[in-house]
């Protein structure tokens, strides 16, 4: 496929971000559309209370749009658009009811799971028709194996572990905008190289819309994503790595999404193994921000974990 389309997809993506940011920012603000802040996080985020958030809306508006813009109306489009906009409004529903209660918390557990699991058994219902190999790849080794019909449940074991720990990412300001660009970044390329042209379009227009939402989310942040955004990105992200065939993979380019949320994990079961945490406080980003880094040099260097482990990605499936 053409490398100017690619560029022209992420360009449109880029600028309807920033052209909608003005627009829906003011929105926001209008409808008191605030981020209620934890008070049991770090003290340092309580003046972010009431920056407006359900950002997301941005970034699934300008990637759906450019995505329509550019991409053929195949099977994988619209798995890539399902995967993003379902999980996104999971992500929408738990902002909405988060704003409206005035509350930290939106969903429950188990709507929010009900939800998720809804979605990807739809993914997995389209993968199905499009025949999708059910054979994973090992990198490194350059060996894969069958699955057989077990490959659906550990797909949405893998949805569902991928978007939240994505959405565990999104607590500083930003900090996934930044992280989830160089994930996708890579997987454009991995999918413009395997000549899958939907994904390696779906992919640019992510990097994009996140890249243009970045310029009001860097700290100090004008407008915070939500879930409505960490979800849908997450949703995307995953199912790039499925389409690409590059699922175990994920863990190398995603490795900062894998470190957060392994964080609480070990965070959990230390505490009600043995009473003591592991971390000041988890996901370990806050962990880095109670041992006295300011929030931009926390960001920055996630930032550059996400680029490494993006450039390793890329290595091993090109190389190994």
């Amino acid at each position: 496929m053409e490398l100017k389309v690619v560029l022209f997809t992420l360009g449109t993506a880029f600028i309807l971000s920033i052209i909608m940011g003005p627009l829906f920012i003011p929105l926001l603000r209008r409808l008191k559309f605030g981020q209620t802040i934890r008070e049991d996080g770090p003290q340092g985020h309580l003046k972010k209370q009431g920056t407006p958030t359900m950002g997301g809306i941005i970034i699934m508006l300008a990637l759906s749009i450019a995505v329509l813009q550019f991409s053929d109306k195949t099977m994988p489009f619209f798995v890539l658009i399902i995967a993003t906009i379902g999980y996104g409004l999971v992500g929408f529903l738990d902002d909405y009811i988060k704003i409206v209660f005035k509350r930290s918390l939106g969903l429950t557990a188990r709507q929010k799971l009900i939800g998720q699991l809804i979605v990807s058994a739809i993914v997995c219902i389209l993968l199905v028709k499009m025949d999708h190999s059910m054979a994973i790849s090992i990198p490194i080794l350059d060996f894969s194996f069958n699955l057989g019909w077990l490959y659906f449940p550990i797909m949405v074991f893998l949805m569902l572990g991928t978007t939240n720990a994505v959405n565990l990412t999104d607590g500083l300001d930003g900090l996934l905008a930044g992280t989830s660009a160089l994930a996708f970044g890579a997987y454009t390329i991995i999918a413009m190289n395997n000549t899958q042209p939907e994904v390696a379009i779906f992919s640019a227009a992510m990097v994009g819309a996140v890249l243009g939402f970045l310029v009001f989310n860097a700290h100090p942040a004008k407008v915070f994503m939500g879930d409505t955004g960490s979800l849908g990105i997450g949703g995307g992200l995953v199912a790039v790595a499925i389409l690409t065939k590059a699922e175990l993979l994920l863990a190398v380019i995603g490795f900062v999404f894998l470190m957060e949320v392994l964080s609480v994990v070990i965070q959990v079961i230390s505490f009600k193994t043995t009473g003591k945490r592991v971390f000041k406080m988890s996901p370990i980003h806050h962990h880095f921000e109670l041992s006295g880094w300011s929030e931009w040099r926390v960001v920055i260097t996630f930032w550059f974990i996400g680029l490494v482990a993006a450039a390793c990605g890329l290595y091993i499936n090109e190389v190994l």
